[in-house]
């Protein structure tokens, strides 16, 4: 093809309806590109495949826009669900999650009872007693996933020891309430791994008067530290969302739940009030049958 017909072809494609030529100013997006690569085709800068995944994201812009306005009611699909261990976010700070009380139930030697130095208390599957008792906590199905990462760089925090314990379904704790002293379910030690996380599988706690559902956690240096009691790095707590709360509560064996989160809120929660929890509320997903994971991503 003769060169000057090819030009005079693309100048025809930029003519209005009535014929007259349109400015280049005017001709857009797609028109600077098509010119920029009939400019370095000689050159070789462009090859076939980059060229025309450059043309097709052009002619795909106003489809991209016009799809990009977020859904009236707040909610995202799963697939825009945020992961607590890509690369991406392992290379960005975060805040740090807020100190909060241990409560008077951590049974880490703080308060009387000490279950660090037990044998046993090192595990993954945190339903059951262990030692003198093998009594199962009964309840939804939950697994807690815990990430533990160093909120001034983002950087996963590989081989941490972290402590997790929470109340059963009738609100009580392990050790400590009238008629589970003799117990020590729902409380375990694990090591984070590579992407500085830990996986435990428990049960969905209940709500007791005077506190939103909660997990209490501690994070030691390592599992050492952890199980001969030394210096606690952070100690807080994770919170469970209200739409989770209310179909769990909803099944057998939780009734009492259903009228003490009646009666308190993110807001009134004597531990979450100052925030929200915004640090702090797990990120749900699963149902009542499959049961839930609880993940939530904790900057030190």
């Amino acid at each position: 093809m003769n060169p000057d017909d090819s030009t005079a072809r693309r100048d025809r494609e930029w003519l209005d309806d009535d014929g007259n030529p349109i400015d280049e100013d005017h001709r857009g997006l797609v028109y600077d590109i098509r010119t920029l690569v009939d400019r370095r085709r000689a050159l070789g800068i462009f090859g076939g495949v980059a060229l025309t995944s450059l043309l097709a994201a052009c002619g795909a812009t106003d489809d991209a826009d016009a799809s990009a306005t977020p859904s009236s009611t707040g909610s995202s699909s799963p697939s825009a669900a945020p992961s607590a261990t890509t690369e991406a976010e392992a290379s960005v700070p975060l805040d740090e999650v807020p100190d909060e009380t241990a409560g008077p139930y951590p049974a880490d030697g703080s308060n009387g009872v000490d279950v660090l130095d037990d044998s046993g208390i090192v595990r993954a599957d945190i339903r059951s007693s262990f030692g003198s008792s093998t009594t199962v906590a009964e309840g939804v199905p939950l697994t807690i996933a815990l990430t533990v990462r160093d909120a001034a760089t983002g950087a996963a925090l590989a081989g941490r020891g972290v402590y997790l314990w929470h109340c059963d379904r009738g609100g009580d704790y392990s050790l400590y309430s009238r008629g589970v002293e003799n117990e020590n379910y729902l409380r375990g030690v694990q090591e984070t791994d590579s992407n500085g996380t830990v996986t435990f599988t428990s049960i969905y706690p209940a709500c007791y008067s005077g506190r939103w559902p909660h997990i209490h956690f501690e994070v030691y240096d390592d599992i050492a530290t952890a199980v001969s009691n030394g210096p606690i790095v952070k100690t807080s707590q994770i919170a469970l969302p209200p739409e989770t709360n209310d179909a769990v509560y909803a099944t057998s064996g939780y009734e009492q739940s259903v009228r003490n989160a009646s009666q308190v809120s993110l807001q009134s929660d004597n531990v979450f009030r100052d925030d929200g929890a915004v640090h702090q509320l797990a990120t749900m997903s699963g149902s009542v049958t499959a049961g839930y994971t609880a993940a939530l991503t904790i900057g030190v």
